[in-house]
């Protein structure tokens, strides 16, 4: 660590908390700034289909190698309505970091697509990765999918849903599991423009993760906060519910005292509520395999 990221190590912390209150835009710019002292590699705007959106940025460590590494799809949050790839290097920089290639895709976005749109996009990043990730040194028989609040609804569905990834010529299995940070697994839409995003209300079964759970879905690492009010606590539940009913293999961790966004921080250098999520996600990776 250089002085400069040194003394951003200690001073940035009193910060993010504040950022995270006051300013979405603030809390990435903290979150992201001492990884450009960091010795990664990003490739940015790969594209993975026809649409302007469908964008992609791989992220690898600095130093070659020619071993496989495995795999993390990231597939970031925002309500279906907003985000960018580009606010997420804080989440490449620390996977990396632990030895994983991290890829992360952006999508469309309500409005200016409805549901399933952008769990179609998701499919065809996952299709793309699996075909080109060995380019990059990339392992296409361990890619696991990693989402925080709506993109782990996105990735749990792909994992749940075969017919996604079968549209896109590929079998769900290409998803070795997958890791959801406070994800709307199983919820009603009540406002408005969810309810137009993905109504009509006959419809909303397809929306729910808890609908197509077979207990051969890949397995599931299920993540909560238990301070979040933005995405209740019984999605969680009902998901883990489910999969065990079915026979699948499921784990769940809740985090006293964090709240949505603090899930997500805890993936940043700062982490300021000292949750252990990486570590936690690191030793869920192929724990459920004979």
């Amino acid at each position: 660590m250089n002085g400069l990221s040194f003394r951003l190590h200690w001073m940035l912390p009193a910060l993010f908390p504040l950022a995270l209150t006051a300013c979405s835009s603030a809390a990435f710019t903290v979150a992201n700034l001492p990884t450009y002292f960091e010795e990664i590699t990003v490739v940015r705007d790969q594209m993975y289909g026809p649409d302007p959106s469908h964008l992609l940025d791989i992220y690898t460590s600095a130093h070659a190698s020619n071993q496989l590494r495995e795999v993390i799809v990231f597939f970031y949050g925002g309500r279906w309505t907003e985000g960018t790839k580009n606010d997420y290097r804080f989440i490449g920089a620390t996977l990396v970091s632990r030895g994983y290639i991290v890829v992360i895709p952006d999508y469309r976005k309500y409005p200016d697509v409805r549901f399933p749109t952008f769990v179609e996009d998701g499919a065809k990043a996952l299709a793309w990765v699996h075909d080109h990730i060995a380019e990059w040194q990339g392992d296409p028989q361990r890619i696991h999918v990693v989402g925080h609040s709506a993109g782990a609804h996105i990735g749990a569905l792909l994992a749940a849903d075969a017919h996604y990834l079968a549209d896109a010529g590929k079998d769900r299995s290409i998803i070795r599991d997958v890791v959801g940070l406070a994800g709307p697994y199983s919820f009603t839409p009540s406002d408005p423009d969810l309810q137009d995003l993905f109504g009509p209300p006959a419809n909303y079964p397809n929306m729910q993760v808890t609908t197509f759970i077979d207990g051969a879905q890949p397995p599931m690492l299920l993540l909560h906060g238990e301070a979040d009010t933005r995405v209740k606590p019984y999605n969680l539940e009902k998901l883990r519910q489910r999969i065990t009913e079915q026979g699948g293999c499921v784990r769940a961790i809740v985090y006293p005292d964090v709240g949505h966004s603090g899930i997500l921080a805890a993936l940043s250098w700062l982490n300021p509520s000292s949750a252990p999520v990486v570590e936690d996600i690191v030793r869920f990776f192929h724990s459920c395999e004979s």
